[in-house]
């Protein structure tokens, strides 16, 4: 059973040996606030914003409004999450990068269990456990599409969020992380965190996930009809990093062999409405000379069987909300349907929603001075874009406030 590594007595780590990494596509609003309020409530070293070009005024006055000398604002010229996270590298002086998306609550107890794996040099990343903020008083369809969404976070959980900054500097990373293609023709905005994750397999580094309440993060997903396109880029996002894992960095074979079945095999073998109609049929089949009664008690078991498969692993989230246990049906009805999204997934993975232009040179040159220097999310859209032909100028900007 799994147990997060505990706070040690003695802590070589600090909050102000972290810097925050926030990408995102607003520049203020009422969720990004409470984001930032909830993360400068733990006392990082600085928190790094990075906006467009076209939001840089409305987060300097948000920045201005918050008063924190802690908190900087950048931005760039053209909506791209790896392209923004990249350019918050060379300003960070701390230890211990985070990245953070611009829609979460954090506990004020987090960066000390998100620093204790990292006092042993052998760990290079730490993810924490995450929930869903549910809402106050949805309505019923609301309430449905929050429930799926809760039950999303309670199977994948974890999320790499945090990593050593001198894994961030090698220019070897900077240079992958923001030319990472797709089948040699997309250039992949997405699958960020996905990425991280298998740079540090592939490299040797431990990751530990530190599933505890004082480190449990609270999101939020859409609670209308837009949850669909959001699990559409999620299997997208699986499709092609767990074929990336599997087939051509091939290093969680070794380091990871029960999550290679349990999870990574999963993304090209697991279609529950298949799998589900083969048994009954099968046992059907194998049953047909059997006595009737015989025949449906079998049958029942099988049922009963199947149900408590489905039910077993959301076992936590119904612990903790009993009241969702009405809507079981409803996620086993959801999952059946979400065969159709994931084979539409696999028949779109080379899809292009928007062109970004290349990182230039100027700023490639920069993070790479910095590594000498000191140590270093925003829910992005399933963009891939097809490779450019050139560089384009990124426009920055940074503001302390006194």
């Amino acid at each position: 059973m799994h147990r997060p590594i505990p706070l040690p007595e003695n802590p070589r780590l600090t909050p102000q040996d972290v810097t925050v990494v926030i990408p995102s596509l607003q520049g203020d609003g009422g969720e990004l606030l409470k984001t930032i309020r909830s993360i400068l409530a733990t006392e990082p070293y600085q928190i790094i914003l990075v906006t467009t070009k076209a939001q840089e005024e409305r987060a300097k006055i948000m920045a201005k409004e918050l008063s924190s000398s802690r908190l900087r604002i950048f931005s760039v010229s053209q909506p791209n999450k790896r392209r923004q996270m990249v350019r918050a590298i060379p300003e960070i002086r701390t230890e211990i990068t985070i990245f953070a998306d611009d829609d979460v609550t954090w506990p004020s107890t987090l960066l000390p269990w998100m620093l204790a794996p990292l006092e042993d040099a052998r760990y290079g990343g730490v993810g924490t456990n995450q929930r869903l903020r549910r809402a106050t008083s949805p309505n019923w369809q609301q309430r449905i599409w929050c429930y799926l969404g809760a039950l999303y976070l309670e199977r994948r959980n974890f999320d790499c969020a945090s990593c050593m900054t001198s894994i961030l500097l090698d220019k070897d990373f900077t240079e992958q992380f923001t030319h990472e293609e797709w089948l040699g023709q997309y250039q992949l905005n997405a699958d960020d965190d996905n990425f991280i994750t298998r740079w540090l397999v592939s490299h040797g580094q431990r990751i530990s996930y530190q599933h505890h309440k004082q480190a449990e993060i609270l999101t939020t997903l859409e609670d209308n009809p837009k949850f669909l396109k959001q699990c559409l880029r999620w299997s997208r996002s699986n499709w092609r990093s767990n074929i990336t894992s599997l087939f051509c960095d091939r290093h969680i074979w070794k380091h990871q062999p029960w999550s290679t079945y349990a999870v990574y095999l999963t993304t090209v073998s697991h279609w529950a409405l298949v799998w589900d109609c083969l048994l009954i049929y099968i046992y059907l089949d194998m049953a047909s000379s059997w006595r009737s009664a015989s025949r449906d008690t079998g049958l029942a078991v099988l049922a009963i069987w199947m149900f408590l498969s489905k039910f077993v692993k959301l076992l936590g989230h119904y612990i903790r909300y009993p009241v969702d246990f009405f809507l079981l049906p409803v996620s086993i009805l959801f999952g059946y349907f979400h065969g159709l999204i994931k084979g539409y997934a696999m028949l779109s993975l080379n899809v292009v929603s928007a062109q970004f232009p290349d990182l230039p040179q100027d700023l490639m040159a920069k993070c790479k001075i910095s590594r000498s220097n000191g140590s270093t999310g925003s829910k992005a859209t399933d963009t891939v874009n097809r490779l450019p032909g050139g560089a384009a100028k990124v426009q920055t900007t940074t503001m302390h406030i006194a």
